[in-house]
């Protein structure tokens, strides 16, 4: 039986989203979804963050040029970058293991999701803070500003609005990983649908889990907008 004949089936027999594993599991999946996928923005944010403004500095040009540096840490970012998230998840199971305890449900699930986003993220911070204007950097070289204070009071600064714009995308994309997750028995909502609404061909519960990630991602692209424009004073 397709999903679409089990949703027609649901509506004509007036059984339309009423399953006790809508009303009994639904709301603790979405709280998984939202606990694995803010626990993995944090983490990616805090690590990602200077490996990013690190490829920056130590870029031909950076305020501390560094190219072996450079090149060792972007051939890294490379290659985490490039590792489908299937296989990564499969990949670190030994580690979330050491992590974690454990390799099922959301708190395990944090580990690969953070491991493979950093990477990332890493290149959006990157790109983000590459796009300041040299101007205000060369500027801020003339009045004696050090090392720091331009990373920090110039670069980051002015490239704030479009580094929201990035943790906005990273956590859009973290929640389409939790659900790849979630098929693995990472808890959230995509294991709510693998286990009711495919393996069990439970269309209402599949459309419901459907809904759920659609709408948390539009209240993260909306508030990570407005944020963005509320920093943004160009």
């Amino acid at each position: 039986m397709s999903v679409a004949t089990a949703l027609v089936a649901l509506a004509a027999d007036g059984q339309w989203l009423d399953n006790p594993a809508i009303k009994e599991a639904f709301w603790p999946s979405v709280w998984q979804t939202l606990g694995m996928t803010a626990w993995a923005t944090v983490i990616t944010v805090v690590i990602g963050t200077p490996l990013g403004l690190f490829l920056v500095s130590t870029a031909r040009g950076g305020l501390t040029p560094n190219r072996v540096a450079n090149q060792i840490l972007g051939f890294i970012v490379n290659v985490g970058r490039s590792i489908p998230f299937i296989i990564l998840l499969i990949a670190v199971l030994p580690f979330t293991r050491f992590v974690v305890g454990t390799t099922l449900g959301w708190k395990a699930a944090v580990v690969p999701l953070s491991v493979g986003a950093i990477p990332f993220f890493a290149r959006l911070v990157e790109t983000n803070v590459r796009g300041v204007s040299a101007g205000k950097i060369e500027a801020a070289h003339m009045i004696g500003a050090s090392r720091w204070e331009i990373m920090f009071g110039v670069q980051v600064r002015e490239a704030l609005p479009a580094l929201i714009d990035s943790v906005t995308v990273l956590t859009v994309t973290l929640i389409g990983y939790s659900a790849i997750a979630g098929v693995l028995g990472g808890g959230g909502l995509g294991q709510l649908a693998m286990n009711y609404g495919y393996n069990r061909f439970q269309g209402d519960v599949m459309l419901v889990s459907v809904v759920g990630i659609v709408i948390i991602v539009q209240i993260v692209q909306v508030v990570g907008d407005m944020l963005s424009r509320l920093v943004d004073h160009r």
